[in-house]
Order: C-alpha cells, then structure tokens, then sequence
C-alpha cells in the first residue's frame, strides 16, 4: 500500500506540532515550579544590597524562582561550591578562582562588574600615606610607621577577595608584616574589619562600597577613605559569576539564567545603583572595559 505525499507531510506536520506544543506544557510547567538557587557570594556584593536588588529584578520575569545567598569570602565561597552546596558563585579573586576553574568545579566565568579597592585608616593619618602615589607606598609607609608604634592594620585573615589582594600588595612591597605586633588578624569579614579598624583607629583594605554604606550610616566615625586612586591598577576589584558543574539540571537552567540576565543588564542594572545614596555608583558594568578587565583578571588569575 503506497502512501502520498501529501499524508505523509501532514502526517509530519501533526508530529511537529504536538512536539511544539509539548515543549511548550513542559515550559510552563518548569515555570509554575518553585525553584530555589543557592548561590554563595563575596560579602562586598551583598552587604551593598546588590545581590537583593539584582535578583528582584529577575524575579520580575521568573516569578517562580527564589534565590539564596551565602555571603561569605570569597575563599569560603568557593569552598561551598566545592562541597555541592551552592548552584553558582559571584565572587572576587581571579588566583583563587582559577584553581577551582582547573579542578572542574566552576564553569562559565562571566565578568559583569568591577570597583576599587581603597585604604582606609584613621583621620589624622599617623603614617601619612593620603599623598602615596601607589599603594605599594601606602603599605610600605604603613609598615614603618607600625614599627614606629605608630600606627595599627587590620587584616581580615579569612582568604576573601579582600585579604588575597592584601596580601599581594605586601608581596609586592618585599615586607612581610606577619606576627609583628601593630598587625592584627581578625579572621572576620569586611563589616567587622571596618568596624574593628574604626575601634582601634587602624588601617586596612576595603572594597569601596562597604566602606561607603558604614560610613553614611554613621559607623565609622574615626576614620577615613585616605587612599582612593581608580587609576592605580593594584586596587581595580573584578567580580565574576560562575556555575557551580554539580548543580542539578533543573536548577541549573536558572541559575544560568540569573548569570546572563546580570551579565546581558549590567549597564542598565549597575550605573545608577546606589547613585542617589552616595553620589556615584558602587559598582560599575564590566562591558566597557571588558578587554582590560580580562587581561587584567587573567594576569591576577596566572600571578
């Protein structure tokens, strides 16, 4: 028996269309699902309240997808990935995440964000460093005035973005000022390192925007940003977003949703952030200097 053409391309025709609309129910009912993304994060990114304000906006279009944050350094943050318990990170030290990238537990790094770090420290600037023209001087003046007794720094000791940017700096100054005396470990997070700097009117190194919401909320009246100089490249601060290769499929589709809705709005969602607050914004969109940040990160990333 001999079939036509013409049934067989309607038979075709109906297959299609029921796949079509069968995709379509699946859809819509990944859509009615409640989803929840755990994502664990640099402490910077959430104490600003950027993180709450990103995912409210992609709430907007998932309705059906709650997201979790861990905030934590970026060390820790990464070591959450490694234990299966978070579905993507944002985080903030290329050298770091470079290792978890080559052990295969991160995957699809994208740059969507960058700021400054800064020093801050007391108003009267017992090491005078707020006329360094680098912040390699910053810490050299630092050191020899802690050796002085004339000046204390905080280092948050908790391999965060932070703490591995410090530590870089002080290699790059050939001093090493582990155990001297005017150097205290605090082993905490930014929040309590300002805090802590503010308390024993000390020095330490803060990303811009933490230091900026302390400071308008009052808490940090002894001391100062003293040294904030975008054009030196020791202090340029990059965020970037992976996923996390053990998530589960179905939360992993969201998750990857999430990192392209931030990375594909980052100017729309990142230059007037925290404009009517401060001023200027906390973070700026990566794509504007996306070559220099990715040379750059995979400078930091290799070194």
């Amino acid at each position: 028996m001999r079939i036509s053409t013409k049934l067989v391309a309607i038979i075709a025709m109906v297959v299609t269309a029921l796949g079509v609309a069968t995709y379509i129910a699946q859809q819509h009912l990944l859509q009615d699902q409640q989803v929840n993304i755990r994502i664990s994060t640099t402490t910077s990114l959430y104490a600003t309240g950027l993180l709450e304000y990103l995912a409210e906006r992609f709430r907007a279009q998932y309705p059906n997808v709650r997201i979790e944050f861990i905030a934590v350094g970026t060390g820790a943050a990464l070591k959450i990935a490694e234990q299966g318990n978070a579905c993507a990170v944002f985080v903030h030290a290329p050298s770091l995440e470079k290792q978890y990238i080559d052990r295969g537990i991160i995957t699809g790094g994208r740059i969507f964000a960058y700021d400054f770090f800064i020093v801050v420290g007391p108003t009267n600037d017992p090491a005078d460093i707020n006329r360094s023209q680098s912040v390699v001087e910053v810490f050299r003046k630092i050191y020899n005035a802690g050796e002085s007794s004339k000046a204390l720094f905080i280092t948050r000791g908790d391999n965060s973005g932070t703490n591995v940017k410090e530590l870089a700096i002080w290699n790059k100054t050939a001093l090493n000022p582990k155990g001297r005396p005017w150097y205290r470990d605090c082993g905490c997070g930014m929040d309590q390192a300002l805090v802590m700097a503010n308390e024993i009117r000390g020095y330490t190194l803060s990303d811009t925007g933490t230091y900026l919401l302390f400071k308008r909320q009052g808490r940090l009246p002894n001391i100062d940003a003293l040294y904030a100089k975008p054009e030196d490249p020791d202090l340029i601060n990059i965020y970037s977003a992976y996923i996390v290769n053990s998530c589960s499929e179905a939360v992993r589709r969201y998750a990857e949703e999430f990192i392209e809705f931030v990375y594909d709005n980052q100017e729309s969602l990142l230059e007037s952030y925290g404009v009517d607050k401060y001023g200027a914004p906390l973070f700026y969109p990566a794509r504007e200097r996306m070559d220099e940040l990715r040379s750059l990160w995979n400078k930091l990333a290799g070194g």
